[in-house]
């Protein structure tokens, strides 16, 4: 994608946003567990959770938002790309600028049924830490660590 314009998150974003991360979680065929929250209680958590208490970007194609990238001080947190987009380099770029921003390295989670994030994020250099029953994120559903760099939590 030539044009994308990455900016960080501003209020009159919060609601498209929230779409973008909404049709990525339910697109088919999904490896995500189903979300437990309805798309209005996403749209209110990017508003009020997302916007004022973490780093959240967005990226831009042709004025439309087509990904969304937070970081929570060394977690990747959230990483969406639009279906349309996706395949086209747009979480790529958005995973270096992470990388940029927090050089001394970064750690994220992956359900565990989500082997194409898996791929996607050790094709960028995270590796796997450790494994949980899912017993402590929201949908209950089995989960992975990874790291990348010299984050605290990388296997040495």
């Amino acid at each position: 994608m030539d044009d994308l314009l990455i900016r960080p998150l501003e209020p009159y974003d919060t609601d498209e946003a929230a779409r973008v991360w909404w049709r990525s979680r339910h697109a088919e065929p999904s490896l995500l567990p189903p979300a437990i929250h309805t798309a209005q209680q996403v749209a209110t958590w990017f508003a009020e959770v997302l916007l004022p208490d973490a780093q959240t970007w967005v990226g831009l194609d042709d004025g439309r938002i087509v990904a969304v990238l937070t970081l929570d001080g060394d977690d990747l947190d959230q990483l969406y790309v639009d279906p349309d987009a996706a395949g086209q380099g747009v979480g790529s770029t958005l995973v270096e600028l992470a990388k940029d921003l927090r050089p001394g390295g970064l750690a994220l989670w992956t359900f565990q049924t989500n082997t194409r994030a898996q791929s996607f994020y050790a094709r960028h250099g995270f590796t796997e830490v450790r494994r949980t029953d899912g017993a402590a994120n929201e949908e209950r559903a089995p989960d992975i660590r990874m790291t990348w760099g010299h984050h605290p939590e990388a296997r040495t």
